[in-house]
């Protein structure tokens, strides 16, 4: 990404207490274990690299997908009845 990196990205969203919860899965080219190391440290939920099969990222979000409502609570939203709005 031009200007900022994918770990001053993930730095901020886990600062802030409205983005802390976030699902964060890295995408990078870097194989680095230090860098792996570093994003979970961080926070990041999954740790994707580049050049990634189309299954392999689509598994990766379900399983952060999975993980995200099993610790969150989602919010209860009532079904309206049209009709009578």
């Amino acid at each position: 990404m031009p200007k900022i990196d994918g770990i001053k990205i993930l730095r901020q969203v886990k600062q802030h207490t409205i983005t802390r919860t976030v699902p964060i899965v890295m995408m990078t080219s870097s194989k680095v274990e230090t860098d792996i190391d570093l994003c979970y440290s961080l926070g990041a939920n999954s740790f994707i690299v580049k050049p990634v099969e189309f299954e392999t990222f689509a598994k990766a979000i379900t399983n952060v997908g999975i993980y995200w409502l099993h610790t969150n609570q989602s919010p209860i939203i009532k079904p309206t009845n049209r009709e009578n709005d």
